[in-house]
């Protein structure tokens, strides 16, 4: 007997899915339109709306020189840096999943985020990412790269990549980059310690225009190809011998995922600090609602992350007000009973 649409045991299934997508849209359009007008000075949207289109048709006439430059200078690069984060954190969780096989399999489980916070980190405390001309973003990203290759070196046996060697190669890796990166923060000078902590904690307070480029390519281009690769990871997901049957390149299709979750965990560690857990809640909330099917699941993980970080940052800079927390705590807070959860349910499948 076929199964009919009435049999699927996901929230959403046929045409559910399309609407899905488009509330989620007009979700992050509206969540994106309110946080730009909230803070320390409220903006109403209308005026919101007002300002971004001035920009964005190339008007010029300005009633209020401070409301535009609040609106346009400071929160829609932080609130679009938050959006880009969620998005690219959630589809690395998505690429790390299907890699492992395993639903608690996170960016930051690999040792891109320890790398990536160690070397923004030596170029916060003394200046040589600075002298060098990389930056705090360009030490970050030059410390996450170097976590990859040798995550990479150390997971394959015999020219083959294998899954459970990522997790225990990235988890050393992690724990190493941890352990130099609090030597060096015993190192600082008060003065360099708090502005440290935050950016380990992660905060898209501060972005510019200039911390977008990067991360949005990095975010593009990744969409863009995992959205070929759909078949292939939903074969991967079956199992290797099964994914090879239908012929999947499957060590080269390793390869690829590993390098595409890691450069965006680095490109958002090297703007926006470590921020964890949207790897992980995001893609599992995703899979529920929608199923299995990676041809689904990343469209909805894309924008379904994107409103997440958005709201959880106005999150952290209202509840306290004019204080900021680091959204890495939120995001911590949220998503530690949300794992210790999954691996409940995980046990209990394995009965």
């Amino acid at each position: 007997m076929r199964p009919t649409a009435r049999s699927s045991p996901h929230l959403v299934s046929g045409t559910g899915f399309a609407v899905l997508v488009v509330a989620l849209v007009a979700a992050l359009v509206a969540a994106t339109a309110f946080a730009i007008g909230v803070g320390t000075v409220d903006v109403p949207v209308g005026r919101v709306v007002a300002v971004v289109w001035s920009h964005l048709s190339g008007g010029t006439a300005v009633q209020d020189p401070l409301t535009d430059q609040i609106v346009w200078e400071f929160r829609t690069p932080r609130v679009l840096l938050a959006a880009l984060a969620g998005s690219g954190l959630s589809l690395a969780g998505v690429c790390l999943q299907t890699l492992v096989r395993n639903p608690l399999a996170d960016p930051y489980l690999f040792g891109v985020s320890a790398g990536a916070s160690l070397g923004a980190v030596i170029a916060l405390t003394s200046g040589v990412g600075l002298v060098a001309g990389l930056g705090v973003a360009g030490a970050a990203f030059a410390g996450s790269l170097i976590s990859l290759v040798v995550v990479f070196v150390m997971a394959q046996r015999g020219g083959r990549l294998i899954g459970s060697s990522l997790v225990l190669a990235g988890v050393a890796v992690a724990y190493l980059g941890t352990a130099i990166t609090s030597y060096i923060q015993l190192q600082a000078n008060p003065a360099e310690l708090r502005g440290v902590m935050f950016w380990l904690l992660g905060s898209v307070a501060g972005a510019s225009w200039d911390d977008l480029g990067v991360l949005a390519a990095a975010t593009a281009v990744t969409a863009i190809w995992l959205t070929t690769q759909g078949r292939s990871m939903n074969a991967l997901s079956v199992g290797d011998d099964t994914a090879a049957g239908l012929g999947v390149d499957v060590h080269r299709l390793r390869v690829l995922l590993l390098v595409a979750a890691s450069l965006l965990t680095a490109a958002v560690v090297s703007v926006a600090g470590g921020i964890g857990f949207v790897g992980l809640i995001v893609p599992h909330a995703v899979r529920l609602v929608v199923g299995p099917d990676h041809r689904k699941v990343f469209p909805v993980s894309l924008l379904a992350g994107a409103v997440f970080l958005v709201l959880v940052d106005l999150v952290t800079r209202t509840v306290d007000r004019p204080n900021e927390v680091p959204i890495g705590i939120f995001t911590a807070a949220l998503g530690a009973p949300f794992f210790l959860a999954l691996l409940r349910r995980r046990k209990r499948a394995l009965r």
